[in-house]
């Protein structure tokens, strides 16, 4: 099955359709883009999207594992 609506004729896009923005980092978890290179990737150019590419491997590091939800509720 092809996921037509996902497929647009611009620079291939690093999402991963995990579209969560982490509280404190401010980078989708899924990407690792900020909500302002989310809303620009469109317009930007070849150029700006592969700076962005090769930035993203090390924002990795910067979102913590949130503690807590259902599984640490379950844990008590």
């Amino acid at each position: 099955m092809t996921d037509d609506i996902w497929r647009r004729d611009e620079a291939e896009s690093p999402c991963i359709k995990v579209c969560v923005i982490h509280p404190e980092a401010r980078l989708c978890t899924g990407c690792l883009r900020s909500i302002d290179e989310i809303s620009a990737w469109s317009r930007m150019t070849p150029e700006a999207r592969r700076a962005v590419m090769a930035e993203l491997p090390l924002r990795g590091g910067q979102l913590k594992k949130r503690k807590g939800g259902r599984a640490a509720r379950l844990a008590r």
